[in-house]
């Protein structure tokens, strides 16, 4: 199985990529062949809605997003990893997601999917947005959910290694 990793943690050693990293892990070991984008750290210009694609076209805009692009449509499955920035995905991951505009009939095919977000809070209710954000888009797109991670209590970088959220990745990962 292909899966796409789309990253959107401006840290590179944050609490949602030590997650990703996990995944990987257990993904590799039984075997998937993994690719990861890790958006904040590529340029991948915001859709501004000029319609030149047409939903299925070429964008206007030549940056990073040619590897989801080149990646994306042969995937199994795409995993999106972001921290919950001001109750919301982050910015960088959310770019990369309005460009799945100018892919729109190409990425319109069966795929599973995963949501690993991480947040300081520890209400459950506080990650609610983010997850109806993931399902809305599944629903449009026609992809079903393969698993959720959502790990509270995770400000501090490396917060997360001191919890179950780390194994819960990789096994997420590796039963895939």
């Amino acid at each position: 199985m292909k899966i796409l990793i789309i990253t959107g943690s401006p840290r590179k050693n944050g609490n949602s990529n030590i997650l990703a990293d996990n995944f990987i892990k257990g993904a590799q070991e039984a075997g998937h062949n993994v690719v990861r984008f890790d958006s904040a750290f590529k340029n991948v210009h915001p859709c501004v809605a000029c319609n030149k694609c047409n939903m299925n076209g070429q964008c206007v805009f030549k940056d990073d997003f040619e590897f989801i692009k080149n990646n994306i449509t042969d995937a199994d499955m795409v995993v999106f990893v972001t921290p919950m920035y001001y109750f919301g995905i982050s910015a960088q991951i959310k770019a990369v997601i309005d460009r799945f505009y100018a892919i729109n009939e190409q990425i319109h095919v069966p795929k599973k999917a995963v949501l690993i977000m991480t947040y300081a809070d520890t209400s459950a209710k506080e990650a609610q947005a983010i997850i109806n954000h993931y399902e809305t888009l599944l629903n449009y797109l026609g992809w079903s959910d393969a698993g959720k991670i959502t790990a509270s209590g995770v400000w501090v970088e490396g917060d997360v290694n001191h919890t179950q959220y780390p194994k819960q990745a990789y096994e997420l990962g590796k039963s895939i």
